[in-house]
């Protein structure tokens, strides 16, 4: 009878404790005028760098002109993760702090050194330093995917830049003067430079496919996010994007070839240089999108995440 009574008594209370924790007001983790001080100091510290990173997307590197999407693309995820990240209870650590302060220390060093990466890899950074500080570690793990997105709105460091340029321009041009030569077109390679009968083509920086791999893997990444929800295959999809940019333009030097060869030389450069340049970028796409295809036949999803 006791026992009858103990759980008759559980069953009447669990609805009013619902009804409480429904009804009561979660105050932010960090107040909002903190916050926006927090967001003031920031900016204060940071907006030079974040405007020649702004200037360098615009106008002086075009390889990195998705820079603008990079953020943008970060916030949507957040907002599309809101309710998960509501959910999260703040367990603020000062280990965080420790991170803001190494944040603070590599911007001075960059800016002694004018060394643009390591201001502007800083702020990522104090963003991480300052979600532990405030919200703790299991909340900067559940934001950990749009947070590490942001690097690729971050341009590559000269000698790093140099050291991947050099070996695809190599490797651009060795498939592209092997590939002319199968289709019967005299060709004599040197290094990046192929010599054809009317015309000599330079492989140049510009040419070496970086653009088009820095953009294809930006733009795969966020199709797997959009279009998967397997985290391995979104793996797959955004490594697959690595072969495809480096055959895409090993396809556009081809065919600069053959128009050169076929055609006329001088339709080899200007606009249908750089139209061919997006041409290929749009099959690059449709091959991302057909192998992405492929992977679903052969692996099925079984409501596996």
């Amino acid at each position: 009878m006791s026992q009858l009574v103990e759980s008759e008594s559980l069953v009447t209370q669990r609805p009013a404790r619902l009804r409480e924790v429904k009804g009561t007001h979660i105050k932010p983790a960090i107040p909002y005028w903190q916050a926006a001080i927090l967001v003031a100091i920031s900016l204060g510290l940071y907006w030079r760098t974040i405007y020649q990173l702004v200037l360098q997307w615009a106008a002086t590197d075009s390889d990195f002109s998705h820079g603008f999407f990079v953020p943008l693309f970060s916030a949507f995820v957040l907002w599309q993760e809101r309710r998960q990240l509501s959910e999260i209870i703040p367990k603020p650590a000062w280990s965080g702090l420790a991170l803001v302060a190494s944040a603070l220390c590599v911007l001075i060093v960059g800016q002694l050194g004018a060394e643009l990466f390591l201001a502007r890899v800083s702020m990522l950074l104090l963003i991480a330093g300052l979600v532990v500080l405030f919200l703790g570690w299991n909340y900067f793990r559940a934001i950990l995917f749009p947070w590490a997105f942001l690097l690729f709105m971050i341009p590559i460091p000269t000698l790093l830049y140099n050291q991947i340029t050099f070996p695809l321009q190599l490797l651009a041009s060795r498939v592209g003067a092997d590939v002319l030569q199968w289709l019967n077109v005299p060709v004599f390679r040197e290094g990046n430079v192929i010599t054809l009968p009317n015309i000599v083509l330079e492989v140049a920086k510009a040419c070496s496919g970086i653009r088009s791999l820095m953009s294809l893997t930006c733009l795969a990444i966020i199709y797997g996010y959009l279009m998967e929800r397997r985290i391995a295959v979104r793996w797959a999809v955004a490594l697959i994007s690595l072969p495809i940019a480096v055959a895409a333009n090993s396809a556009r030097i081809i065919g600069t070839g053959l128009m050169a060869h076929y055609w006329d030389p001088d339709k080899a450069q200007g606009f249908y240089h750089i139209f061919e340049g997006w041409l290929v970028f749009v099959v690059s796409l449709v091959l991302l999108y057909l192998a992405h295809l492929l992977i679903q036949v052969i692996w099925p999803d079984r409501g596996v995440p």
